[in-house]
């Protein structure tokens, strides 16, 4: 569900197909350099930092199903449901906010659970 009308929803829906699509160049067009991210595994500042946290899971990722995407001026909430050669679902969700139409914080949740039992299970 996304009507991509707000301003804040624009920019994190077209991050969003963009990382989906694994083009990371593309990607953090809508990323600050001054980006901050609070992530499962921690706090994560700046752009490099930011490209490099986001590389691996781009890199695996086989399919991306958008569960909904809200926002309006400032901030947007887009969730969504993974699929890796780890798991076959894993969900999480970003809320991000938007200044001068690049992403300046992303609050970034996923469930771990999965993918920690498919590292155990693999050794």
């Amino acid at each position: 569900m996304s009507d991509e009308t707000s301003p804040a929803l624009r920019v994190a829906m077209a991050y969003h197909r963009a990382w989906t699509s694994k083009d990371l160049d593309q990607a953090m067009t809508y990323i600050a350099e001054d980006v901050v991210c609070d992530a499962p595994a921690g706090r994560i500042e700046g752009a490099g930092a930011y490209r490099e946290f986001m590389t691996p899971f781009a890199q695996m990722l086989i399919n991306a199903d958008l569960i909904a995407a809200f926002g309006d001026d400032r901030q947007a909430v887009v969730m969504y449901d993974t699929e890796t050669p780890l798991v076959k679902s894993g969900p999480g969700a970003e809320c991000v906010t938007v200044a001068d139409g690049k992403i300046v914080y992303s609050r970034f949740v996923f469930d771990r659970v999965p993918f920690q039992a498919a590292r155990q299970a693999n050794g």
